[in-house]
């Protein structure tokens, strides 16, 4: 708490420093006629960028260094991105409450990585990856609050800002933050994200250096869902069971709390410039550092033994630490004729375990892994006018954690409209550590598997079609060997068995993903569509067979085109199927073949406005709660959430 007071301190007073330093010169919003604005930002300033400065002017940059301009207009994109994640959540089931996890209705295959990750994935989804930071360029100071109403006592506040000290330097400071209650017991979320970037590119533009610090703090109390008694007072509508902190959970002091810092820091030189502007070619050497220390932590005040098994304690206090150094040496070299290759040594140091070991009666579990090893990295782009081939590749030289990937693309831009897209990927990796090394004051919830799991194998083939005359379609064609997952081997008594387990037979999956929008005048209908197809022996990855996101909306530009208007009505659905089960214990969601969820429709009724760099946004979520049946749930236990109506802003200043 006092870590987030003196930030927002701190940030207060540095957008005041800056703002008493900026004079603001003009600024406005003109129409293009078509439904849709363009932003302009008029400003002197004197840091070396020109002294008119427009929207175009503001940079974002991702890992890869690509560049998109800051988008501040209002569109159905930006709605389907008003969330908590802040980006589009198709195929993603969400909890009840604002800030719990999400239950996902697709597989995604393709991960280019050759070494496992923590686990805990169903506290990840608002956990800051490598790839989801980025860095600015702006001509003038930019700040950006996010911000929006919560289920029962609370809100969520995204305050970012960067701005340039010089041409050459930029940082920029965010913190996200989130508390809501929630209508259920023992349910309250709580989670912190903060982060701090900079990039610097000298003068003559042969030296560039760029740095992040991420800290993240994901708090969630758990209750285990609804009793199995209560799914019947649920269902039914019964006025007495509206009121949802009637149900009793299945506990009610129970929490899980994942941690995270991570330090990252990029530099590279050129030692080789042509001077020759035909042959633009150049030589970087560069090196990357990068270090992350997580932590995931269950605890329970009383063992739910009725509901997890036997347990060793009466209280139950389970935590495990990842600690990943990761370094990296390499060249990369551009050529206007060959492209751009990139070569790489890279040293990884693993360090992820327990404080104790644990003694069973016919099995005794370590406390750590812990292993050091090379690696090789590659990498290679070119464009040959209309045509772009991308690939990239990466191995462990490593007897014990052995893993490698191979991804690669090609891209063909017919005309302005039609674009085509190709791909391949093939991985090997280890399973998440938590498959591997698992401890616990539940029995249940101790196991082994390092030496006895083998690699999970994908390949993946890939095909994309993308034209705004007629529509995106995006195939994907896999297939998974050792596929490893989280099982319900038991459920009698009311006690969940949850074991990992490795499927040692191929699963065949295919996804194919249809998007297109239909506008007549100011309406517009936009349709997203996903069939998926498992084949395999059991019923090992379950996934709907048809996911769909139809929305219909009216947009127009009123009062002398000053505020850009929008209403329209989302409908979602998708067929039933065995959804997974979700355990709190371990964060993770689980395969299970006992209940069918889903075939029921989710309608929000949504009214957005801009005005000025300021969009206004407020939903009637799931107004059809009360009329379709309250046969809706997010995983087995866990009812879905019921009607609410929320408030949200994003505002924009530009000093």
């Amino acid at each position: 708490m006092l870590f987030r007071i003196l930030f927002i301190i701190f940030f207060c007073c540095l957008t005041k420093v800056v703002n008493s330093q900026t004079k603001i010169s003009g600024g406005g919003i003109s129409g293009n006629g078509n439904g849709q604005e363009k932003d302009s930002t008029l400003l002197n300033r004197s840091n070396g960028f020109n002294k008119v400065a427009s929207i175009d002017m503001y940079l974002i940059y991702n890992d890869k260094v690509d560049s998109v301009q800051v988008d501040t207009t209002l569109s159905i994109a930006k709605e389907y991105k008003f969330n908590y994640l802040q980006r589009d959540n198709f195929g993603l089931m969400q909890f009840a409450n604002f800030g719990q996890t999400y239950n996902s209705l697709f597989y995604n295959v393709n991960e280019n990585s050759s070494v496992p990750k923590l686990g805990a994935r169903a506290r990840h989804f608002n956990y800051f990856e490598h790839e989801d930071i980025k860095y600015y360029e702006v001509p003038t100071p930019w700040t950006r609050l996010t911000y929006k109403t919560a289920v029962e006592q609370g809100q969520m506040l995204d305050a970012f800002f960067t701005v340039n000290l010089s041409r050459q330097l930029n940082f920029s400071l965010a913190y996200k933050g989130l508390r809501s209650l929630g209508n259920y017991q023992n349910a309250l979320t709580s989670s912190g994200n903060f982060r701090f970037t900079s990039n610097y590119n000298s003068k003559n533009k042969r030296y560039k250096a760029r740095g992040y610090v991420v800290a993240q703090d994901l708090l969630n109390q758990e209750n285990g869902g609804i009793k199995n008694d209560d799914l019947e007072n649920f269902t039914s509508g019964d006025k007495e069971f509206l009121d949802r902190s009637v149900f009793d959970p299945n506990f009610e002091d129970a929490e899980n709390t994942l941690k995270g810092n991570r330090y990252y820091f990029e530099q590279s030189y050129n030692i080789i410039r042509s001077a020759d502007s035909i042959s633009k070619q150049s030589v970087h050497v560069f090196n990357k550092l990068s270090f992350e220390n997580k932590s995931y932590q269950y605890s329970q005040t009383t063992a739910a033994s009725d509901y997890f098994g036997d347990a060793f304690n009466t209280s139950i206090n389970d935590k495990v630490k990842l600690q990943n150094f990761k370094t990296s040496l390499g060249l990369n070299y551009s050529n206007k004729t060959i492209g751009d290759v990139m070569f790489a040594f890279n040293y990884n140091k693993i360090n992820y375990g327990y404080n104790s070991v644990v003694l069973l009666l016919d099995e005794n579990i370590p406390n750590r892994i812990n292993t050091n090893f090379l690696g090789l990295e590659t990498a290679y782009s070119k464009t040959f006018n209309k045509l772009k081939l991308s690939g990239s590749a990466g191995l462990n030289i490593s007897d014990e954690f052995l893993g490698s990937y191979i991804d690669g693309s090609i891209g063909l831009s017919i005309n302005n409209d039609f674009n085509f897209i190709g791909g391949i990927s093939i991985s090997s990796r280890l399973a998440n550590y938590n498959y591997l090394l698992y401890q616990s004051d539940y029995v249940n919830y101790n196991w082994y598997n390092l030496e006895s799991y083998s690699n999970v194998n994908s390949q993946q083939i890939k095909f994309g079609v993308y034209s705004k005359k007629y529509l995106n379609a995006i195939l994907e064609i896999s297939n998974i060997d050792n596929y490893t997952f989280f099982n319900l081997e038991d459920s009698s008594d009311d006690i969940n068995i949850i074991r990992p387990k490795q499927y040692n037979e191929p699963i065949k999956y295919l996804k194919l993903k249809l998007e297109k929008e239909f506008k007549v005048g100011n309406f517009a209908l936009d349709n997203t569509i996903m069939y998926q197809n498992v084949v395999s022996d059991e019923d090992v990855l379950n996934v709907p067979t048809f996911i769909t996101r139809n929305t219909l909306y009216y947009s127009n530009q009123l009062f002398k085109k000053s505020m850009t208007f929008q209403t329209g009505v989302i409908f979602n659905y998708f067929t039933k199927y065995n959804m997974n089960g979700y355990d709190p214990l371990l964060a993770e969601f689980y395969t299970q073949n006992e209940t069918e969820i889903g075939g029921f429709p989710r309608l929000d009724f949504f009214i957005n406005a801009k005005v000025r760099q300021t969009r206004i946004y407020l939903k009637a979520e799931h107004f059809n709660s009360s009329f379709t049946g309250y046969n809706y749930f997010s995983a087995p236990n866990h009812p879905y959430r019921d009607f609410i109506v929320r408030f949200g802003l994003v505002w924009d200043f530009f000093l």
